[in-house]
């Protein structure tokens, strides 16, 4: 089987480390990939919104399935591209994609079928937002623009004036351009976060292990929101309990409601929750895999992933059950300095050859480029992902910061305390 990955970040080069241990895989692609990929298959440089393009590639290469990473093309319809011209790619359409691709539409779609979430309102004017405002006067207030922002469209606004200058990116400076032409104002969800992301064909729903990302830039979850600095799984914070509830009052009735509304959605379903003791409530759907809980999940995944997106693509996933290792992984991620703000690219980076050949301790290419010289420099905020994978939480969370001291580059930056706070309890 030869597989196309579309993507150029650290999800798609975790992807691709998953795939290439299968049996099943004869041939990988990667449109356009990092240097990361290049060790697992072959690079094509094809933008990932040139449809015409990739298709033509994989009729050139008989490329038997394409899967989607990002949630660009996705959101623009490469699903219904691809299916028109025949051929066989795993992720939503564009209708589906809207679950990701517009947070008014998602928060509409779960009213309608009674999935758990905070109160909002919709707003595509400010002064019909700050009336809102005014009327709730409750803080803090979360300010999110409508479309895909590349994780970076959400205010938890602690203050009216907070909150004013969020709508006033959005609507008047146009930061987000036409993502924020609509906001979604929301009560505050008091608890922590945890990723359930689940694997569907539109038919069943099954969930892998769960995952807790690292949004803020600095320590203690402190700063600004970024892409994510860091993830580990299995998430002591969701018990058997929790992921039940999560199944029968989020996947089940969100699977429900897309047949109710004669929606096909086949691929990666990822449920941002808040977890407040034993009460859940969505705070984001996203229509792929997250990044970097891909990095965490996918090590630990036992089934062999080729099968799985094979089974989705056929529509026969009920005739497969997931199986899991019973170890932990962590990723560490190595930003450039100044992320998520200004920051320097083009830094030469040492250490790589360390991970080599290593199941357990393992590079994950971000933000990278290869030079015409060969060598490897920083092209991105989020540079590099270390993922440890170990017996214990401890000991994984040991291993990745061993990991992390083994590479350089001039002014990187990362957090200290990945997974610290599950051992916190």
């Amino acid at each position: 089987m030869k597989l196309l990955i579309i993507g150029s970040g650290g999800r798609e080069h975790a992807i691709g480390l998953a795939l290439a241990k299968s049996p099943l895989v004869t041939g990988l692609y990667f449109a356009p990939g990092n240097p990361g990929t290049v060790g697992l298959g072959q690079n094509i440089e094809i933008p990932v919104t040139a449809f015409d393009q990739l298709a033509a590639l994989v009729k050139q290469e008989a490329i038997d399935l394409t899967f989607v990473g990002p949630e660009v093309p996705l959101v623009a319809g490469i699903v219904d591209f691809f299916e028109s011209q025949g051929l066989k790619i795993v992720g939503p359409n564009r209708e589906a994609a809207q679950l990701e691709g517009s947070k008014a539409w998602s928060k509409g779609l779960m009213k309608r079928y009674g999935i758990p979430t905070a109160n909002s309102g919709v707003f595509t004017d400010l002064d019909s937002a700050l009336v809102y405002l005014h009327q709730k006067n409750t803080y803090p207030m979360v300010v999110k623009a409508d479309g895909i922002a590349a994780g970076k469209g959400v205010v938890i606004a602690q203050s009216f004036t907070e909150a004013q200058e969020a709508l006033q990116d959005c609507f008047i400076n146009k930061v987000f351009s036409e993502a924020g032409s609509t906001v979604v104002i929301e009560d505050f969800l008091k608890g922590q976060e945890a990723s359930i992301l689940a694997f569907t064909d539109g038919h069943v729903i099954l969930p892998m292990v769960a995952a807790q990302d690292h949004k803020q830039i600095f320590n203690d979850d402190k700063g600004p929101n970024t892409g994510g600095m860091g993830a580990y799984a299995p998430a002591p914070l969701v018990t058997p309990e929790i992921m039940q509830k999560t199944y029968d009052q989020v996947f089940l009735p969100l699977l429900n409601g897309f047949k109710t509304e004669g929606i096909t959605y086949k691929g990666i379903v990822y449920a941002g929750l808040m977890i407040d003791e034993n009460d859940i409530s969505v705070v984001e759907f996203n229509a792929r895999f997250g990044d970097p809980e891909t990095q965490v999940v996918l090590p630990l995944l036992e089934t062999d992933l080729a099968l799985i997106l094979s089974a989705i693509a056929d529509e026969t996933l009920a005739k497969l059950t997931l199986q899991w290792r019973s170890e932990s992984a962590v990723c560490v991620v190595i930003a450039s300095g100044g992320y998520p703000g200004t920051f320097e690219k083009h830094k030469t980076i040492s250490g790589l050859a360390s991970f080599t050949h290593r199941a357990d301790l393992q590079i994950i290419h971000a933000g990278t480029q290869r030079t015409d010289s060969g060598e490897i420099v920083s092209d991105g905020g989020r540079v590099l992902g270390v993922v440890a994978m170990q017996p214990t939480l401890v000991e994984a969370i040991t291993l990745a910061y061993e990991g992390v001291d083994q590479v350089y580059f001039d002014a990187m930056y990362y957090r200290t305390d990945i997974g610290q706070k599950a051992l916190r309890g």
